[in-house]
C-alpha cells in the first residue's frame, strides 16, 4: 500500500512540474502577443500543446486532469478565434489588430487563471 501512495505522489509531482512547464510556454507566447516588439515563436505553443495531448492520459482521475483539458481547450479556442478573425485583417489593419489583441488578452487570462489554480493544487471547472 505504501508503494502505491509513493507512486501516486511522484506521479502528481511529475504532472505538476509538467503543468508548470506547459503554462510557462503558453505564457511566453501569450505575453509576446500583447507586448509590442516581443515575438515568441508559435513553436513554443505547439510544443506545449503536443506535450499536453501526449501526457493528458497520465492525469486521468486526478485533479490535474482539468488542467490538461483547460490548456488544450485554450489553445484550440484561441487558434480558431485567430483563424476566424483573419478576414478582419483584409478589411483594414485596425479591426484585425483589435480582434487579435482581445483574443490574446483572453488567452493570457486563461493561462494566469489556470497557473494560479495549479499553484494552489486546485482543479479547474469543466
Amino acid at each position: 500500500m505504501t508503494n502505491d501512495v509513493v507512486a501516486n505522489a511522484e506521479r502528481e509531482a511529475s504532472l505538476k512540474t509538467l503543468g508548470h512547464v506547459s503554462y510557462l510556454l503558453h505564457a511566453i507566447v501569450a505575453v509576446s502577443a500583447v507586448v509590442p516588439g516581443i515575438q515568441a515563436s508559435i513553436v513554443l505553443l505547439l510544443i506545449a500543446f503536443v506535450i499536453d495531448l501526449v501526457k493528458r492520459g497520465d492525469a486521468l482521475g486526478s485533479w490535474q486532469e482539468s488542467h490538461f483539458r483547460w490548456r488544450i481547450r485554450s489553445v484550440i479556442f484561441a487558434g480558431l478565434a485567430y483563424l476566424l478573425t483573419i478576414p478582419l485583417w483584409l478589411l483594414f489593419v485596425l479591426p484585425g489588430w483589435i480582434a487579435w489583441m482581445l483574443i490574446s488578452i483572453w488567452f493570457l487570462y486563461r493561462i494566469v487563471r489556470g497557473w494560479s489554480a495549479l499553484n494552489s493544487n486546485q482543479a479547474l471547472p469543466a
